[in-house]
C-alpha cells in the first residue's frame, strides 16, 4: 500500500519527510520520492527502490519547505524511477502525490496530450499535475485551491487520496477524494504525532 506524507513550517522538510517515509515502510513498495519547494522553485528526488536508496540520491543541501513524498506500489506503469512519485507538470510549478487509481486517465491523457501536454511518466497520477496546471487562474482562490472545490475533482473518476504542492502558491493547497488515505504534518514533528 502506498504512503503520503507532507509537511508544513519553518523546519526543513527533507529530514522530517525521510523521517516519515522509514515509518511508512512496512506498508511495502517499490519506489519512493520527495519534493520541497526551496527560493521559487521546486526541488525533486525520487527513484526505484528502497527509502534509503532514496536518501542516498538527496544532496547534502536538499533544504526548503514545505514538501511531500510519497512510497508507491506500482499499478499503473513499472516500477522505475520516471514513475515513482512525486509528479509535475511541464513547468516543475506543481508537484502531486497520489494514491488510488484514476479510472479515466486514459481519456484525459489523450486530452492533455491533443493540447500540447508531453507526459514523462506511463502513470495515471502525473494526469492531475497536468490537470491542475490547465485550470484557468480565475478558477483558483486565493489560497490556491481549486474553487469551486469540485471543479478539479469532477474532471476525473476514481477513488484516491491526493497532495500537491504548487511552488508559488499557498503550501496548504491539497485535493482529497472520497477516501483520503494521506496524513499532513504541520508544525509538530513525528515524534509528537503518530502516523
Amino acid at each position: 500500500m502506498c504512503g503520503i506524507i507532507g509537511y508544513i513550517g519553518k523546519r526543513d522538510a527533507a529530514p522530517i519527510l525521510m523521517e516519515g517515509l522509514h515509518r511508512l515502510e512496512y506498508r511495502g513498495y517499490d519506489s519512493a520520492g520527495i519534493a520541497v519547494a526551496h527560493a521559487g522553485e521546486l526541488r525533486l528526488a525520487k527513484c526505484k527502490g528502497r527509502v534509503r536508496e532514496l536518501e542516498k540520491l538527496l544532496p547534502a543541501r536538499f533544504k526548503g519547505a514545505p514538501g511531500i513524498a510519497h512510497t508507491r506500489w506500482a499499478t499503473h506503469g513499472e516500477p522505475s524511477d520516471r514513475n515513482a512519485h512525486p509528479h509535475c507538470d511541464g513547468a516543475n510549478r506543481i508537484a502531486v502525490i497520489h494514491n488510488g487509481i484514476i479510472e479515466n486517465a486514459v481519456a484525459l491523457r489523450a486530452r492533455l496530450e491533443s493540447a500540447g501536454v508531453v507526459f514523462r511518466s506511463e502513470t495515471d497520477s502525473e494526469v492531475l499535475a497536468h490537470l491542475i496546471a490547465a485550470m484557468p487562474e480565475r478558477a483558483l482562490n486565493a489560497a490556491g485551491a481549486a474553487h469551486p472545490p469540485g471543479r478539479l475533482s469532477r474532471r476525473w473518476r476514481g477513488r484516491a487520496g491526493a497532495r500537491r504542492r504548487l511552488r508559488d502558491r499557498d503550501p496548504r493547497r491539497r485535493a482529497d477524494r472520497q477516501d483520503p488515505v494521506d496524513d499532513h504534518l504541520g508544525e509538530r514533528s513525528l515524534r509528537q504525532r503518530r502516523i
